[in-house]
């Protein structure tokens, strides 16, 4: 029997057919158009303060940033990265020495970073949200031989808490007077003023290749405090051509509210600005209401996101300006499809690529095919023709209960198929120069050896990722000791390090757990007391005031969980896979939970009701 499709039917798939081809091809082009354009740069032996300066010279008056309503061009720009250059030539450093800097997100960041990299300086990324001994430890890691802060009084204020422990270097302030600065910190300011705006020759620079480090870029790692990440000018070349897949060009504008600090709004959008010339618009901290207002103010083009905050615009009322803008495309990660939708819908824009990487790593995923969720595609013909373009990617199986990878006789590992789920891994490079500065350890903890084959290694990204069986792939959770908040890595490492130090504590064993309408996952601790004693209201207020002071505001546990003992694998780790499934469940835990409770400013036992007031709440 001769079974006939209607030709709607046929048409249709057809039609679907098609378009699966143009996305393969599309995303093929995109990612060869990056090859090429980094092959391009690297092989003409330039760097990017030489492209900035290209630029400079051929559209001095062109705006390069827009911060708070004022207008810097390349020139002005360029002028005050001269004078920090001069200013740095005085310090008389050794090549690839580090200066730490400490800026809110305004244009003094970029013209420091560049000035830095006029002279071969490296310049180590501190987070400004850091204080006591998280920032102490930030600082004395970077192994800075000069110390800059930017302009504001919290700044100033967390630097002086901790400077009687810091080495004895140079320690810099900027947006003061050195009349009004308290003795043994120096004035930037006062200090720049008494140099010249002049290029400094490019003989200073002789010594960069393209294994020096540009930057450091502090993550969370996989275990304790902040690690620096170390940017080499390689890494910082080819991140600075990812928006051709897009057709970047000097006519863009994109419009940054996540910190410099983050690779993100560097390694992508300013890198990316001072690559094609384009013009990058700042804002200090995020605000959903301002967020279009300043969109269409500025004429933005290109918008950097995380999902969190989009999550937070679309909260806001509808209004008939929604949809008026001139942005063309949304690039950045961990937006949740139903916010996908929704989001692109009412806001009306054309393109938004999802993408996926690590600030370490050696690979990236991006999604150009407007498929809602996924973080790419990398289907066989795909992997065939742009291999080398991707960093060869792979996903391996993967076994949760050990938390380690699966690996057949031979002791090699076994790539998924269609359907499954395993952990990502993208080959090392020859430029290779560690992941972390000054941490050998650390960074093999991020090495994958004896893959495929004998003698090999790849970049362990430590996250779950799912195929589909159209070769999408699609975000599962991450493994180890690492998990996601308000858009920052929390290290259970560090969290546990800090909660151990209280002498009721015997154990800690801190996860992620997921809480329906935010992205990411909130922290949760389990903890077992000492002599299994009970818990105390006085515990309960010291484990807070502890948390405020110790850790980070996005790495304080939201939740508190006491066990009598912990569940551990045959490697005697921490089981946290079914306390990950079992959430802060009240109906189901019989352990006693807490929440943090900032009005009470302790932690409140978890009930029914409480639970529902967090859930709605906006932590």
């Amino acid at each position: 029997m001769v079974l006939l499709f209607p030709i709607a039917i046929v048409t249709t798939m057809m039609a679907a057919a098609v378009n699966i081809l143009l996305s393969k091809l599309c995303t093929i082009r995109s990612a060869r158009h990056v090859a090429k354009l980094t092959g391009e740069i690297l092989s003409s032996g330039k760097f990017l303060v030489d492209i900035f300066e290209d630029h400079v010279a051929r559209n001095p008056k062109k705006t390069f940033i827009i911060h708070e309503g004022k207008m810097y061009s390349y020139e002005i720009v360029n002028d005050m990265a001269n004078r920090v250059a001069n200013l740095a030539l005085t310090w008389n450093l050794a090549p690839n020495a580090t200066v730490a800097t400490m800026i809110y997100n305004e244009a003094a960041f970029v013209w420091t970073l560049l000035g830095l990299m006029k002279v071969g300086l490296s310049d180590a990324f501190i987070n400004y949200h850091l204080t006591a001994k998280p920032l102490l430890h930030s600082l004395n890691v970077s192994n800075a031989k000069v110390i800059i802060i930017g302009a504001g009084e919290e700044l100033l204020k967390s630097l002086i808490e901790i400077k009687d422990a810091l080495p004895a270097v140079p320690v810099y302030v900027q947006g003061k007077a050195q009349g009004s600065l308290p003795p043994g910190i120096l004035s930037f300011d006062d200090a720049i003023l008494r140099t010249l705006p002049v290029n400094v020759c490019k003989s200073a620079r002789s010594h960069v290749n393209i294994t020096s480090p540009l930057c450091f870029i502090y993550t969370s790692g996989t275990t304790g405090l902040p690690k620096p990440a170390i940017i080499n000018h390689a890494k910082s070349i080819w991140a600075s051509v990812i928006y051709a897949m897009f057709d970047f060009s000097s006519s863009d504008v994109v419009y940054v509210v996540t910190p410099l600090y983050h690779s993100a709004a560097t390694l992508l959008c300013l890198f990316n600005v001072l690559n094609q010339g384009a013009t990058l618009v700042l804002r200090k901290k995020f605000s959903a209401s301002h967020f279009f207002e300043d969109c269409r103010l500025y004429d933005v083009t290109v918008l950097q996101y995380i999902g969190e905050l989009l999550r937070y615009i679309l909260a806001l009322p509808r209004t008939p300006l929604d949809s008026v803008h001139k942005i063309r495309v949304a690039f950045g990660n961990g937006l949740r499809p139903d916010i996908w939708t929704e989001f692109q819908k009412r806001f009306n824009i054309p393109w938004i690529i999802e993408m996926f990487g690590a600030t370490e790593g050696t690979g990236v995923l991006v999604n150009t095919t407007q498929k809602v969720g996924a973080l790419g595609r990398l289907s066989p013909l795909m992997r065939w023709a742009s291999k080398d373009q991707f960093g060869d990617i792979h996903i391996i199986r993967y076994d949760p209960i050990e938390d380690t990878p699966m690996r057949d006789k031979a002791g090699h590992c076994i790539k998924i198929q269609p359907g499954e789920q395993g952990l990502l891994l993208t080959p090392i490079p020859e430029t290779y120069t560690g992941f972390y500065k000054g941490d050998e350890k650390l960074s093999e903890t991020k090495i994958l050896r004896n893959v495929f084959e004998d003698g090999d290694k790849y970049f362990n990204f430590g996250d779950i990722l799912y195929l589909d069986k159209d070769y999408y792939i699609y975000f599962r959770d991450r493994v180890g000791d690492t998990f996601r908040w308000k858009g920052e890595n929390v290290s259970t490492r560090e969290v546990c390090d800090v909660i151990s130090t209280l002498d009721f504590v015997q154990d800690v064993n801190v996860y992620g757990v997921q809480m329906p309408g935010t992205e990411g996952r909130a922290g949760m601790a389990a903890i077992t007391v000492k002599d299994n004693k009970d818990v105390t209201p006085a515990m309960l207020q010291s484990l807070y005031r502890l948390c405020q002071n110790d850790l980070p505001n996005y790495a304080r546990p939201i939740f508190i969980r006491f066990q009598k003992t912990f569940l551990v694998t045959q490697t005697m780790k921490h089981r946290k896979l079914e306390l990950v499934e079992e959430g802060f469940d009240v109906d189901m835990i019989k352990d006693p939970m807490y929440y943090i409770d900032n009005d009470k400013k302790t932690y409140s036992r978890l009930t029914q009701s409480s639970k529902e007031r967090i859930l709605h709440s906006r932590l």
